[in-house]
C-alpha cells in the first residue's frame, strides 16, 4: 500500500494533546481544529489504535476537493481511488455531515457519494452489482465551507471504548477525557494521585495505564482487523511492541474515593476488569474529610457541575469545603474540571492556570493549582 494520509479525530480542545501523542509515537503531523492529519504506512494505523489516549478515532483520508454542486461531488468522488481499499466484498455504508456548505443536505450527499464509489468499483472489478458481505469500511462525507473530505473509519467503535467500563453512573467521563485530564498535569507514577470523585473510576483507571505505560486499547478488538490490506502480522507487531512497553512492576500509589458507595462498588468493577484491581485504591468517603500525611501528590477531579436545577447551593458549598481541605496540602498540585463560572471564588483560591475543555457539550474549564516542584531528595514512593 505504502504511504498514506491519516487523520486522529479530536474532541475541542485536546488537539495538541493528541498531536503530541502522534508524534510521540513517531510521526510528524498537522494540527487543525478537530483532527490531526499525518503520513505514515499502514503499520501506522495498528500503532496509532492502540496507543492512543486522547483521540476520538482514526481515519483514512481518501481525499479532499471542493463541492458547490452535486455534479462535482459525484465526479470528483468517483475520480478517487476506492478501489485501493475496497475489496469487491466491501460493507461501506456512507454517514455525512455538512458545515457552512452550499450541498447542505447530509442525506443527498451520502447517497451521492455512495453512487459514485460504487461506479468506480464497477469499473474497476468488472461487476454491476456488490454484494457486501465482507469486512467493514465506513466512509464519511464531510463539508465544511464547500470543502469535501472523504475518509475511512479505522477504529470501528470510538476509541473512548477500552473494553473495561462495565458500569457506569449518570453522568460518566469519556475515557479519552480522562486521560487527557491525567496527561495535563504535572503527575509521574512515583508521586501519589487521587481522585475524591472518582465515579465509576474511570480517571483513576486511565492514570494507571498511563503510570504502567500499558496502550489504552490492548483490551479490545478494531474494525480495520479484518481489512485484507493490513497484514495480520502488523497487528501482531504492534501488539507485541505494547506489550514490550508496559510497565507491569511499576509501583502506583492511586487512590479514587466518592460519597456513594454504589459508585465505589462500580469503580472496583471496572479496575478489576482492566486488570488494574490491585494498583488502585477506592473507598467511599466525602472530601471534606480527606487526610493524608503523603507529599507532592497530584488530585484530580471531576466534581458536580450543579447544571440542574436544585442542585446550586449543594454544589457550591462542596466546592467551598474542598477549597478549605485542600489548603492543607500546600505541596500536592491540584486539578479541577467544571463549568461553574465562580468556581475560584468559591474555592477561596485563583487557579495557575485555566484550559477551556468541553465534556461532551458542556464547555468547562481545567482549573490548575500547581504545587512546588518535588526536590531531588524526594524517594520514590515504595508502595
Amino acid at each position: 500500500m505504502g504511504q498514506i494520509t491519516l487523520i486522529a479525530t479530536a474532541a475541542m480542545g485536546l488537539e495538541s494533546i493528541v498531536a503530541d501523542e502522534v508524534r510521540a509515537l513517531g510521526y510528524d503531523c498537522q494540527v487543525d481544529n478537530g483532527k490531526v492529519t499525518f503520513v505514515a504506512d499502514e503499520r501506522a494505523i495498528c500503532r496509532t489504535n492502540l496507543w492512543l489516549r486522547t483521540a476520538d478515532r482514526v481515519k483514512v483520508k481518501v481525499g479532499e476537493f471542493r463541492a458547490t454542486t452535486f455534479e462535482e461531488l459525484f465526479e470528483q468522488t468517483k475520480a478517487l481511488p476506492w478501489a485501493q481499499f475496497l475489496p469487491m466484498d466491501a460493507q461501506f455504508p456512507v454517514v455525512g455531515k455538512s458545515v457552512k456548505s452550499k450541498l447542505f443536505s447530509v442525506s443527498d450527499c451520502q447517497a451521492i457519494v455512495k453512487k459514485a464509489i460504487v461506479e468506480h468499483l464497477k469499473q474497476h472489478y468488472g461487476v454491476s452489482w456488490f454484494e457486501e458481505t465482507g469486512a467493514q469500511f465506513r466512509i464519511e462525507v464531510a463539508l465544511h465551507k464547500d470543502i469535501a473530505t472523504l475518509t475511512i473509519d479505522t477504529s470501528g467503535a470510538g476509541l473512548h471504548k477500552r473494553g473495561y467500563r462495565i458500569k457506569q453512573g449518570e453522568a460518566p467521563l469519556k475515557e479519552t477525557l480522562a486521560a487527557a485530564l491525567v496527561q495535563l498535569t504535572n503527575w509521574n507514577p512515583d508521586r501519589p494521585f487521587v481522585d475524591p470523585f472518582c465515579g465509576s473510576g474511570t480517571i483513576t483507571i486511565e492514570a494507571a495505564l498511563i503510570g504502567q505505560n500499558i496502550a489504552p486499547g490492548f483490551n479490545r478488538d478494531f474494525v480495520s482487523e479484518q481489512w485484507s490490506w493490513i497484514p495480520s502480522r502488523f497487528w501482531d507487531e504492534a501488539r507485541e511492541e505494547a506489550e514490550d512497553l508496559a510497565r507491569y512492576d511499576q509501583p502506583l500509589h492511586i487512590v479514587g474515593f466518592d460519597i456513594d458507595h454504589r459508585m465505589v462498588d462500580i469503580a472496583k468493577t471496572n479496575a478489576q476488569e482492566a486488570g488494574l484491581a490491585d494498583l488502585i485504591t477506592f473507598k467511599q468517603m466525602q472530601v471534606k474529610d480527606f487526610r493524608t500525611k503523603d507529599e507532592y501528590g497530584v488530585i484530580v477531579g471531576n466534581p458536580p457541575y450543579s447544571e440542574r436545577l436544585g442542585e446550586k447551593e449543594e454544589v457550591e458549598q462542596l466546592y467551598r469545603e474542598m477549597g478549605k481541605t485542600f489548603a492543607a496540602l500546600d505541596t500536592w498540585s491540584i486539578y479541577i474540571l467544571t463549568s461553574h463560572r465562580h468556581f475560584e471564588q468559591l474555592y477561596g483560591k485563583q487557579a495557575t492556570k485555566r484550559r477551556k475543555l468541553f465534556n461532551g457539550f458542556i464547555e468547562t474549564q481545567y482549573y490548575q493549582f500547581w504545587g512546588p516542584r518535588p526536590p531531588h531528595s524526594y524517594e520514590k514512593l515504595s508502595h
